[in-house]
């Protein structure tokens, strides 16, 4: 990053390493790996985001940590998801 890149987070983001599951609406889901996450939102990284539905569950059970959520951006086998 340069000095001049602005930070667009309203919260602060934590570094973290963990398995989570992507639950979707009708059934099913897939794997992610949770590498950031804020009061707002998270960085998962995932085998495919192509197909993913507009919206889904980022269930941690580690932490017992479900929340809604939706994709905001991708970046090959990287999304940020915002929590609803």
């Amino acid at each position: 990053m340069n000095g001049s890149t602005i930070e667009k987070r309203t919260a602060p983001r934590h570094r973290v390493l963990k398995r989570g599951t992507l639950a979707f609406v009708g059934g099913g889901g897939v794997d992610c790996m949770v590498r950031n996450i804020s009061s707002n939102g998270a960085r998962l990284d995932i085998v495919n985001p192509v197909g993913l539905p507009p919206s889904f569950k980022l269930v941690i059970e580690a932490d017992q940590f479900i929340r809604r959520c939706h994709p905001v951006w991708s970046n090959d086998n990287r999304i940020g998801v915002a929590f609803d």
